[in-house]
Order: structure tokens, then sequence, then C-alpha cells
């Protein structure tokens, strides 16, 4: 089947894209090579140490029944609020604690192993990949506004958020239990093997978008688009500048938005704005995501239409949440 008009026309809108881009990368390398090394520091510092341990374990626990474990405890609460699986359910423990996204990770490893149906596993998309508290309260609490307590609340309301964001993705007719894959206590060595040389792969594809999010946003930066969209938006919104730019980056990489937000007063708008980006997670996320559902059935449609929601309630409650208690 040939390629259609359509087709051709994106291909060539993003070629142009490209050619572009590489124009700005050339007149911009050292802001490049900059933004690059600092990124790998992220990456060193924060993102490996904190996502690997959980894509191993993930990775580990599907491989030896934990979905089939907890889905007998959890389908009761699970049918009935979230119109998922119990074995489901469990994805949302894996999504509050080790971050983007691992949460998916371990979503698209149920798929594989046959404990959740495609449809179920594209809903769970939607609420049980968030951000991890090793972020929240390190990097964003502690690291930007300099206090635990205001991560801890951030935390807090993620995960009210996530599990509100179930809510609107609820399927009210019953769902099947499907029998999951458990391995013989003799396979676990395998399986180990098996959840490390996966989590390797995920933790450098994550760092890889790492990477190439912050170059693109230093070369747009360099070469002024950034401060000129956000003036605008500055001058349209009648926001504060140096919020604006720290949304409009976090838009892009949740890691940029967080350093963006470096030197912000802790106030309940400046927490709502915090919460904002971490419930939306930025378009790198969005890549992130995409890579480890590789290999399964999952698309990532109701994944964006999720986070854009969670983000929404976490954003409001992080207001309310500020006004009482900062």
């Amino acid at each position: 089947m040939g390629i259609t008009r359509r087709q051709k026309t994106k291909q060539g809108i993003a070629l142009v894209l490209a050619l572009g881009l590489l124009a700005a990368l050339l007149l911009t390398a050292g802001e490049a090579a900059d933004a690059c090394r600092k990124a790998l520091v992220v990456c060193g510092r924060l993102i490996i140490p904190s996502l690997f341990p959980f894509f191993v374990l993930s990775s580990l626990l599907n491989s030896l029944g934990l979905p089939g474990i907890l889905g007998k405890a959890l389908a009761p609460f699970a049918m009935r609020l979230y119109g998922v699986s119990g074995a489901g359910a469990s994805a949302l423990l894996i999504g509050l604690t080790g971050g983007y996204p691992a949460g998916a990770g371990y979503i698209a490893d149920m798929e594989r192993n046959g404990a959740i149906s495609r449809s179920e596993g594209e809903r769970l998309l939607a609420f049980c990949n968030n951000a991890g508290p090793a972020f929240i309260i390190g990097t964003v609490g502690v690291g930007v506004f300099q206090s635990t307590r205001a991560g801890l609340l951030l935390y807090v309301v993620l995960i009210v958020s996530a599990l509100l964001t179930g809510l609107f993705f609820r399927n009210r007719s019953y769902v099947t239990e499907l029998a999951p894959v458990q391995l013989d206590s003799a396979d676990s060595a395998a399986a180990l093997s098996e959840a490390v040389r996966r989590s390797v792969g995920a933790v450098l594809n994550v760092c890889g978008f790492v990477l190439c999010f912050s170059v693109l946003l230093a070369v747009l930066d360099a070469r002024g688009f950034i401060s000129l969209l956000c003036g605008f938006l500055s001058a349209k919104l009648g926001w504060e500048l140096h919020a604006v730019h720290a949304l409009t980056t976090g838009l892009f990489e949740l890691g940029s938005g967080a350093g963006a937000m470096q030197g912000l007063p802790l106030a309940p708008e400046t927490l709502a704005l915090a919460a904002f980006l971490l419930g939306w997670g930025g378009i790198s996320v969005y890549f992130q995501t995409q890579s480890v559902l590789a290999g399964s059935k999952l698309k990532g449609t109701l994944h964006i239409t999720g986070r854009l929601l969670c983000a929404s309630i976490a954003a409001m409650l992080a207001y309310g949440t500020g006004l009482l208690f900062l």
C-alpha cells in the first residue's frame, strides 16, 4: 500500500522541522553540549537511582505472579470503584511509588503476560503512571521550595489526583479476571536476569529522552524562541515571566520545568504550578511511556488524556491545600 498524500505532507513537515533543528543545533553547539552535560548529571543523580530499582522490582514481581496474588485481595475494591481487575489495581501501587514511567512498564508487562486485557491496560495507563515520591519530595519539595513539607503535600495531592482521575475512566461492565502467568521457584534466577535486562534498556530509553528534550529546549532557548513565547504568554495572561518560563519548559520536560521553578516563592499559586507539571509529566514522559510499551498491544492515547486530567485536578487541589496549610 502506497503512502497517502496526508502521510507525505506530515513527513515533509517533519523533515523541514528536523532540518531547522539541525541548523539551530549547529549554531548553538555550545549551549546544546552544556545542556546535555547537565541532563547527564540529572540522569546520574536522580533518574537512574530512583527508577532502575523500581523497574527491576516491578518486572520481577510481574514475572513471579504478584498481579494474581494481589488480584484476589483487591478485586472487590477495584471492580466497584474503577471497573478493573484486582490484578490491574496493583499497577496503581507501582505507579505511585516508582515514578514515570515505571507504572506504564508494569502495566505493559501484565498485558504481555496475559494478566490483563488490552482495553483494561489502556485505561490503567490513564491514572497509574505518575511522578514518584523521590522526585516530588526531593527534587521539587526540597530542591525547588527548600521544604520537605511542601514535597509531602504535593505527593499527597498527586495520590488523590490519580485516584480521582481513575474514576473518569471507570468501566461499568463486569471485568473478567484473566489467569496470570506465574513462574516456578526454580525459575527465579531467570526471572531476575530478564528483569535486569529489560530494566537497563528501559532506563537508557528514559535517559535518552531526557537528554533529547533538554537539548531541544536549550537550542530553542538559545535562539530566543522560548523567551519570545514566554514573553507573549506573560503579557496575555498577566502572569509572572518566571512562572510562565517554568510552565513552558515543564510542558516539554518535567526535570527542566522543575529546574526553571527554582527561585519562585512557596505560595498557593506556585504549589499549583508544581502540581500541574508533576501531574502532566511533560511530552518527554509520553515518549518515555511509548518506549516501555514496545512489544505490548497497548496504545498511549488514554495516557495523554489521563495526564491532562490528573494535572488539572492536582493544580486545583494544590491551590486549595496551599491556602489552608501555607
